[in-house]
């Protein structure tokens, strides 16, 4: 087979359904040689079952232990947060999540400062992505979080609505924080090559039913565990390893990244914009649509600060005068 690169990639919290689905996804697009399995949980059975796949071209290791996972790793995917559990409140969930995500990032500085780049998945990620960063020392364009769920649930969601393929549905991006805070771009996007603000409060597309798809898509995940009884892990796993893939040196990742930002707008923040992540890692611009669009991407950068801010009071984050003590790259 051949590979991308024989360089380490390893992946953490791969005992659980993503992890596991992103360890067979990267296998299968035959990413690397060389292929890690990290867990706190063992994640021997998973490495076992993909060797008795047939993977045989392929050095598959699996470790509990930080040092020899991270020692020498070039790329890092983790969706290795916990998730929210009976009788947890949010707080618990942002402190305990973005506490796992300090550790990996001093992980990340202590035994692979030199990794090429970084994919957070495992949620608040805006805040678990930007704590990792924090933590990592790394530079702001080698880390990077999963946003493009979102824009795959409006691609998807217009292409049922209007019966073509989702390769025909073009443009379809949303922006800010991931999850219902999130600003939904439909300005920029055809259908067939029709653009969807020609079809809106026509008789085929109703302004109510546009609005109502928004809100849909905002609560994707909600409507998964709907339909399935547990949370999504197929589609995280695979656009994550994507965009591993992009940095590899793939095809450049198509749709938006979460990444950091600070510029006259926006301070110090890790949110989606309009990005290329390629082999030289994530590059963004602010994205223009609407002024309905535009402000509503104000608003979900507002309430991702107060969720950073609230990092701040439970003791995981420095004030932001003080992060250049921590990461000089920011």
């Amino acid at each position: 087979m051949a590979f991308l690169t024989n360089e380490k990639l390893t992946i953490v919290g791969a005992a659980g359904m993503i992890g596991s689905n992103m360890v067979q996804t990267a296998l299968t697009m035959g990413l690397t040689s060389d292929i890690c399995l990290y867990d706190v949980f063992s994640p021997e059975g998973v490495a076992e079952e993909m060797r008795q796949s047939g993977f045989g071209d392929v050095k598959i290791t699996a470790t509990t232990d930080p040092e020899e996972a991270f020692t020498n790793a070039k790329y890092i995917i983790s969706s290795g947060g916990a998730p929210r559990k009976a009788g947890m409140t949010r707080e618990d969930l942002l402190k305990g999540n973005c506490e796992i995500a300090e550790g990996l990032g001093k992980n990340i500085k202590q035994y692979c400062p030199d990794v090429k780049h970084v994919v957070i998945i495992f949620n608040p990620a805006d805040l678990t992505g930007l704590v990792t960063l924090l933590y990592s020392g790394l530079k702001p364009s080698q880390v990077t979080t999963l946003a493009a769920l979102d824009s795959t649930r409006l691609q998807s969601a217009l292409a049922k609505k209007f019966n073509v393929m989702q390769s025909e549905v073009k443009g379809c991006a949303t922006y800010g924080g991931h999850g219902e805070q999130m600003a939904v771009f439909g300005s920029h996007v055809t259908i067939d090559g029709r653009k969807l603000t020609d079809i809106i409060g026509t008789d085929e597309f109703p302004k109510a039913e546009w609005e109502q798809m928004k809100k849909d898509v905002t609560q994707g995940g909600a409507k998964i565990i709907e339909l399935r009884g547990r949370s999504s892990f197929q589609s995280p796993a695979y656009l994550s390893v994507e965009m591993i893939r992009a940095v590899m040196g793939g095809e450049p990742f198509k749709y938006p990244v979460g990444t950091y930002v600070s510029n006259d707008k926006y301070n110090h923040i890790m949110m989606a914009m309009a990005t290329t992540l390629d082999t030289t890692g994530a590059h963004y611009e602010v994205p223009q649509g609407t002024a309905e669009e535009n402000a509503k991407l104000d608003a979900s950068y507002e309430h991702l600060c107060k969720m950073r801010d609230e990092l701040v009071t439970l003791n995981i984050v420095p004030a932001i005068s003080e992060w250049s003590k921590v990461n000089p790259n920011l």
